[in-house]
């Protein structure tokens, strides 16, 4: 049944119907709403058996999660941006001991300095962990993906972080479909780990590994990676079937059939960039899109198959490599190794910059004539990295530089504060 429902809602009663028995919750903006939706849950009694437990850290939530899940429940937790950060090193020992713990991650910037809108700067701090990771295109798609995740975590014995975008669809409030109990029921079987503690048959998890055997163990991890790109869209189908409409995938394209250019990206960005192309398509620019929703697994074949046959593409993405340029964008070039295509990186929307259709059009009709530098910062100050670039050799003290463009930025004519002149 669809209602009016804010998105992180709507994904706490989706993960509830997949009845999880162990729920471990920290607060960290923006994935809060979605724990306090389960803990309501379990208090009135909706969400049973479940044992929730508020936990002092990050690193606690996911060491709970971590615990839980080795004694055979089937554990959930969320997190975002810095509380990814803290986790770190239980998220890597989650999926070196391949336990099925699904996690909703709420993608914020990471700090220095201090920012909680969006970008996708902690989904890719820990991209190698050996963890599933999808991308949700929209809120409606956020709720289907934890579904989906369960299963695929539980089939293959591996843990899998559903990405939804911060604020931007977290926190929106729109018409949703959290499919029924019974459906979900039919879907996603009760839970039957692989292993287990148990002390009527003792085993060791996450005993020490020596050289003898450690690179055949990381190799199993990335053999299960490789088992999720034949059954993701496996159970995105039989999951489409029972909803009545697409859930989950490897990639979404978007008009790319006959596309010279076509852009990929990931996340509710793609939204924005359907309806840009739409405008551009009306002006007859042959141009399409590719949305990403796995991004762990990468999926070589499936985006290489779409992007093929295109003259140029342009890569999307929320998030910076200082140094190289942008993490998805070195991926894409390897799905599409030995084949001349061009292939240009633009990052945009870090620290939650809203990505518009304004900006967007005139870099897509500057991709289409080959105007397109390989790698393009969408709406940068360009004045403001000027003057901080000349504070730097005009003076060894030149001080912090985000405290410098935020003063810059307060003095400019028209900012708030400022001085109007006379």
């Amino acid at each position: 049944m669809i209602r009016q429902l804010e998105c992180s809602r709507a994904i706490a009663e989706a993960v509830a119907r997949c009845r999880p028995e162990v729920v471990c919750a920290y607060p960290i903006t923006p994935q809060t709403h979605i724990v306090e939706a389960l803990s309501e849950l379990v208090r009135e009694g909706a969400l049973a058996p479940c044992e929730y437990i508020n936990v002092e850290s990050e690193t606690s939530a996911l060491s709970v999660a971590l615990g839980a899940s080795a004694a055979g429940a089937r554990a959930y937790t969320a997190t975002a941006s810095q509380g990814l950060l803290h986790m770190a090193e239980v998220v890597y020992n989650v999926a070196g001991l391949g336990l099925p713990v699904v996690m909703t991650l709420g993608n914020r910037a990471l700090g220095a300095p201090i920012n909680i809108w969006n970008d996708h700067s902690d989904a890719m701090a820990l991209k190698e962990a050996g963890w599933i990771q999808l991308f949700a295109r929209d809120a409606q798609e956020a709720v289907d993906l934890h579904i989906l995740a369960f299963r695929l975590a539980e089939e293959l014995s591996i843990p899998v972080m559903v990405c939804v975008d911060g604020f931007v669809l977290t926190h929106s409030v729109e018409p949703l479909d959290v499919p029924a109990q019974d459906l979900v029921d039919r879907f996603l079987p009760p839970y039957q780990p692989v292993q287990v503690l148990d002390t009527a048959d003792p085993v060791s998890i996450g005993a020490m590994v020596g050289p003898e055997a450690f690179t055949e163990v990381r190799y199993l991890a990335h053999h299960k990676q490789l088992a999720a790109l034949d059954r993701i869209p496996a159970l995105a189908a039989e999951l489409a079937a029972l909803l009545g409409r697409p859930s989950g995938a490897l990639v979404h394209p978007y008009r790319t059939d006959d596309a010279d250019t076509i852009v990929v990206a990931m996340g509710s960005v793609t939204g924005t960039l359907e309806v840009a192309i739409d405008e551009l398509r009306a002006t007859g620019l042959a141009i399409g899109a590719v949305a990403l929703c796995a991004f762990r697994p990468f999926p070589l074949a499936a985006l290489a198959a779409v992007l093929g046959r295109a003259s140029r593409v342009v890569v999307v993405e929320r998030n910076l490599a200082p140094g190289l340029g942008g993490a998805l964008a070195s991926n894409v070039r390897m799905a599409l190794r030995g084949q001349p295509i061009p292939v240009h990186t633009v990052i945009a929307g870090l620290g939650g910059r809203p990505v518009t259709r304004a900006s967007l059009r005139p870099m897509l009709e500057a991709a289409a004539r080959d105007e397109l530098d390989d790698l393009t910062f969408l709406d940068l100050d360009t004045a403001a990295i000027d003057r901080e670039l000349a504070r730097w050799g005009e003076q060894r003290r030149s001080g912090p530089s985000a405290e410098n463009i935020l003063r810059d930025a307060r003095r400019a004519p028209g900012a708030p504060g400022s001085k109007r002149p006379t």
